[in-house]
């Protein structure tokens, strides 16, 4: 179930309704069986893959926790099972096309099945969400769940099921066993959230959304043209996914449960580090605690195994992004970036201190402008899934452009602009926010006696300024 769609504006009243007049024990198998009922309107079966991924690392957990000389067997059990399940419907007719590409490039006669496999919605998050709680149980820093009721609602909480925010266990499970209540103040912040979440998609990511599609439609774009497109595409990626996450969060809110932040303003990063820090913060806190550290993140003396370990972790950020070449060159493009950045820090360093303070805001700007800038160069590898045109694109210069192309490319990026001013308006203001009155104060709080007049403005904007063509989220497909 899309939360863009008329099914969801009748799901959600019904669950709050139903929801607010049970008791606990009863919210939580409602909620359950509410959650699987939202993921199995898509597809039925898909029901049952997460309950074999809730099952393997429930038993797993509790395994680990019942015989702890075995435990490492028990934690590889559960890895490998619910990585080999995503892995098959991932990744399985990546690997076979590229392996049959191989061999016929070597003149090996060998004909290898061709599979035609349907990605499960969400399995990319609620895989590496159960994956996450066996390795907290493995190391300790978490009790097993007790529960199987609360364990399986842990994994398919409805708001965060399709495209996270990916939980861990230490924050959400703890909000499962307890007692919910809801306060004006968390009805306020959900119903906001939920406005603000629905203003994003519908009118900043699926009206940028058309803009992008257009240009890269085209068979031969200009150098400004094709830029100009890759501008739209960045700014409907950000409000797409970023209204997934303000959507979730408003309607967990209304259910009494808060979920991570996923994103924290990422267009105003000053640096290819601090995007990753800002942009889909939970996957990169993932991959951090079970990807990089592991590895020996930056505590190994070896410049070269630091290096390797950053890269390592951005291929496979990007791989999880998608069993493509494209998004494997995203990573990697953007692990390069940091270790560049990392460089250039360490050689800057002495002459940094030594610079007045009245040149401190002008570079700040500039590191601003030309972290976006980076990032925007990324988002050409993400979009383009065919590498052949994406390198004629990077081909492209900007004496390719016509006249005409080049008016047209002004108004496309000055019409992307419009309609990504909210966003950048909304950033200012936080940071504004975050510096006038302290960093302990959450951003949903600012201008707390503003928030029915923005909502009513937001209500406003969607019914005046949607997208007469809506589209489904793009992290719908990873």
């Amino acid at each position: 179930m899309s939360f863009n769609s008329i099914h969801f504006l009748i799901f959600l009243p019904v669950v709050l309704l139903v929801y607010w007049i049970l008791p606990r024990r009863g919210q939580n198998i409602f909620l359950l069986l509410a959650s699987y009922y939202f993921l199995c309107i898509i597809h039925p079966w898909f029901g049952g893959l997460i309950a074999l991924v809730t099952t393997v690392n429930y038993c797993c957990g509790l395994a680990i926790s019942r015989w702890p000389g075995r435990k490492k067997m028990f934690l590889v059990l559960a890895l490998v099972l619910s990585l080999g399940e995503l892995a098959y419907f991932k990744y399985a007719s990546f690997f076979l096309e590229n392996i049959s590409i191989l061999l016929k490039a070597m003149s090996i006669p060998f004909s290898l099945p061709v599979l035609t496999i349907m990605l499960p919605v969400g399995i990319s998050f609620y895989t590496f969400q159960a994956i996450a709680y066996s390795v907290d149980v493995y190391r300790g820093d978490m009790e097993p769940c007790l529960n199987p009721i609360d364990f399986a609602l842990f994994i398919s909480f409805f708001p965060q099921l399709v495209a996270g925010p990916i939980e861990r266990s230490g924050h959400l499970l703890p909000q499962i066993h307890r007692r919910r209540k809801v306060t004006p103040e968390l009805i306020q912040q959900g119903l906001l959230l939920l406005v603000w979440g629905f203003f994003k998609k519908l009118v900043i990511a699926d009206n940028t959304g058309l803009i992008a599609f257009k240009v890269f439609s085209l068979a031969d774009p200009g150098f400004y043209l094709l830029w100009s497109g890759v501008f739209a595409f960045g700014i409907q990626i950000l409000a797409d996914f970023w209204s997934y996450t303000d959507i979730a969060r408003g309607s967990a809110l209304l259910l009494g449960f808060k979920l991570s932040r996923n994103f924290d303003h990422p267009y105003f990063a000053r640096s290819p580090a601090d995007f990753w820090r800002r942009w889909h913060m939970t996957l990169s806190y993932w991959l951090r605690d079970y990807v990089y550290i592991p590895l020996g993140g930056s505590r190994v003396h070896s410049s070269l195994r630091r290096g390797a370990n950053i890269m390592i972790t951005f291929l496979l950020s990007g791989f999880w992004h998608g069993a493509s070449w494209n998004y494997i060159l995203w990573g990697g493009y953007h692990g390069i970036l940091v270790l560049l950045d990392r460089v250039l820090r360490k050689l800057l360093s002495p002459v940094r201190n030594l610079l007045p303070g009245q040149l401190h805001l002008p570079i700040l700007a500039s590191k601003i402008l030309l972290t976006f800038v980076l990032v925007n160069i990324g988002w050409l590898m993400f979009r383009v899934t065919d590498v052949q045109a994406l390198f004629q694109y990077f081909q492209l210069t900007p004496w390719s452009s016509t006249a005409q192309d080049t008016r047209i490319a002004r108004y496309l990026f000055s019409l992307t602009l419009l309609y990504a001013m909210p966003i950048f308006l909304h950033g200012l203001l936080y940071f504004w926010d975050k510096y006038k009155y302290g960093p302990q104060k959450d951003y949903a709080d600012i201008f707390l006696l503003l928030r029915p007049v923005l909502a009513a403005i937001l209500l406003t904007g969607i019914l005046t300024l949607r997208s007469p063509e809506p589209s489904t989220f793009i992290y719908f497909q990873f």
